[in-house]
């Protein structure tokens, strides 16, 4: 019989249940997580897979960064290229990985909120330790599936010995949920990794005395270790960042605050215009000047305070009302067999084992 151009009749709520139950699950599994295995998401896993086929290893020559995007796009990752091109853009920048993945020649951006160049400028490789996360690919270590048209294959998970899950953490967000992991200092996990393979049953209070805490690329100061320890035993947890200041007393004898260290993705110019428009409204009283001195050496801003001001007063009101002062809300989400779940410090290093 032939059905073609038949209409059958559906209840709305039947089909808006099923069809945003299909979205929500190709978001949680194919889009905004991680896995836990090699800590990437699939966009992730695609550009490093891409160009590991276009050849462009540490020591190779750059490629422009369109090219790339044009082979992830073309091959593996059917959407749109602002997305492509955007995931690459974060896996270059050190002020939001700790460890970058791809190694870029070009303006990516800076910690002012710049946006990158256009891809058709820049051009990029593979860092080193993303060779980590790729090593033993070609030896039959990690299953393929047919990409979206089946005219090729792409690995489903990477053979990493990097525990990138770790160390350059995750945030996204899904439906439902949502996953914002800290990054660590690479070594504190590879110790934390080797007692665990020596002694398999170590609490998380042992595991503590490897991995102290996170380890952001911006730096900071972590204020208090007791969201730490919650996120580390329920995966998730509180972590409060503040930023590197020193009262300094200049020439003529005045205090100054100098400010060399910012908490994680807090942009600078919008840190100074809001520190600008307290002292307009009188919020903060005290304030003569305030001027960003960054350079290649690094971040350095400058608040010129007025003869005989309460430094440390204005520290701290500087601390309570800008973003000086930061909370991270830990939530370890990850896939594990395909399925989100949220996982403890010892979970997540057990599953990368």
């Amino acid at each position: 019989m032939n059905q073609r151009g038949r209409v059958i009749p559906v209840l709305i709520e039947t089909e808006m249940q099923n069809s945003y139950l299909n979205y929500s699950m190709s978001v949680i599994v194919s889009r905004a997580l991680p896995d836990v295995r090699d800590g990437l998401k699939p966009v992730h896993r695609r550009v490093l897979y891409g160009m590991s086929e276009l050849g462009l290893r540490p020591g190779s020559g750059y490629k422009k960064s369109a090219r790339i995007v044009g082979e992830v796009l073309g091959k593996y990752h059917p959407h749109g290229d602002t997305a492509v091109y955007d995931s690459m853009v974060r896996m270059v920048q050190d002020f939001s990985l700790r460890y970058p993945l791809v190694d870029g020649q070009g303006n990516f951006g800076s910690v002012d909120g710049d946006s990158a160049a256009a891809m058709r400028y820049t051009e990029a490789r593979m860092t080193r330790i993303a060779q980590e996360i790729l090593r033993d690919l070609d030896k039959d270590t990690v299953d393929f599936v047919p990409n979206f048209d089946e005219s090729l294959t792409e690995p489903t998970v990477m053979p990493s010995v990097l525990p990138n899950l770790l160390v350059n953490g995750s945030s996204g967000i899904a439906v439902g949920m949502a996953t914002n992991i800290p990054p660590h200092n690479l070594g504190e996990v590879i110790d934390a990794l080797v007692a665990m393979i020596a002694n398999p049953d170590l609490t998380v209070e042992d595991l503590m005395t490897h991995i102290k805490g996170p380890d952001f690329p911006t730096a900071g100061i972590i204020y208090g270790d007791v969201g730490i320890d919650e996120a580390y035993r329920t995966g998730r947890g509180r972590v409060v960042i503040r930023a590197r200041a020193n009262i300094e007393i200049s020439k003529n004898d005045r205090e100054n605050i100098i400010v060399n260290e910012l908490p994680f993705q807090v942009n600078k110019a919008r840190l100074m215009e809001k520190i600008a428009e307290l002292v307009r409204d009188k919020k903060i009283v005290g304030i003569n000047d305030i001027r960003d001195e960054s350079d290649r050496d690094g971040m350095r801003i400058y608040i010129e305070l007025k003869r005989d001001a309460p430094s440390a007063t204005i520290l701290n009101q500087l601390f309570k009302h800008t973003q000086m002062q930061t909370t991270f809300g830990v939530n370890m989400l990850a896939l594990v067999n395909g399925a989100p779940k949220v996982l403890t410090l010892k979970e997540m290093l057990g599953h990368f084992i």
